[in-house]
């Protein structure tokens, strides 16, 4: 089984950690404003049946893209984890390239996020502005990950998805990964339903693939329940071929274990064919990540 979403955060090379706690998406994080290294990770693991797990970028400081990919495969090279490395680049500079020639000599690249979530909210706010999935530069930056045979994980909110589904089809020959399935951060029965209605559109785009992770962001803990409703949408729209499992650690540490996540996503997903579930935790993220 794979988990195809976590982060290492290194307490000394991420300054933003040391200052005073600003508010953020998944509210007080005094309890991971420290260092959370390999074997942490590998402990919380234990009895889960992961055997293999994607880093994805956890926004160092930008001029330092390269340094974060470096620290990153260097504890790969030296623990065996993780297998895949998801790094940063900014797409919204005239030719992206050169940032991406940098990163493409460490083995264990596979994608590159940068995150263009846009929210009315400025708690939930962190692109500047909510277009930036529709602006040409950005659109032609991204197609160029193609020329590198990279993926890129796609961060975006409900609102956002009509663009989204157009960065996609602009970019047939890259691989897209939309994080969180979506960011389902409303709830009542018309926030579903407009955040049903963009997954559709995503799910159009045959280039698309979703994560199924980060379902306690917004409420702050381990629900079962949810997880399981957001494993039969995600499913219902894009196949169980396009979905894989990421558990978001260490953020949902703040409010669960390791094997609470799992066994709840586990849960959620039992009633599916053993190929399903095959695909969700091991068969999607092996391919896309190339793992």
């Amino acid at each position: 089984m794979i988990d195809a979403h976590h982060h290492i955060w290194l307490q000394k090379d991420l300054p933003w950690l040391l200052g005073p706690e600003q508010p953020r998406i998944f509210g007080p994080y005094a309890a991971i404003k420290r260092d959370y290294m390999i074997a942490e990770f590998l402990k919380d693991l234990e009895g889960t049946g992961i055997e293999k797990s994607v880093y994805v970028q956890a926004n160092w400081a930008p001029n330092w893209f390269e340094d974060e990919v470096a620290w990153v495969q260097s504890v790969a090279d030296e623990s065996g984890w993780p297998h895949g490395i998801v790094g940063f680049a900014d797409f919204t500079v005239e030719d992206v390239r050169p940032q991406l020639d940098r990163l493409k000599k460490y083995p264990l690249m596979r994608g590159i996020r940068q995150q263009l979530h846009w929210h009315e909210n400025p708690l939930y706010r962190f692109a500047p502005h909510p277009r930036l999935p529709a602006d040409p530069t950005v659109r032609q930056n991204i197609a160029r990950l193609a020329e590198y045979g990279w993926s890129f994980d796609l961060q975006v909110f409900a609102s956002q998805m009509e663009d989204a589904a157009g960065l996609a089809e602009s970019c047939p020959d890259v691989q897209f990964v939309l994080m969180h399935a979506g960011m389902l951060e409303d709830t009542s029965p018309e926030g579903v339903k407009i955040w049903r209605k963009g997954m559709k559109r995503l799910s159009q785009c045959p280039n698309v693939a979703t994560k199924l992770s980060a379902f306690g962001t917004f409420i702050h803990r381990n629900d079962p329940e949810f997880i399981a409703f957001m494993i039969k949408q995600s499913l219902q729209l894009f196949g169980a071929e396009r979905c894989m499992f990421g558990s978001n650690f260490p953020i949902e540490k703040l409010w669960t274990s390791y094997a609470d996540l799992f066994a709840a996503f586990q849960e959620g997903a039992k009633g599916l064919p053993k190929s399903k579930r095959q695909a969700i935790f091991h068969d999607t993220a092996a391919r896309i990540y190339r793992l």
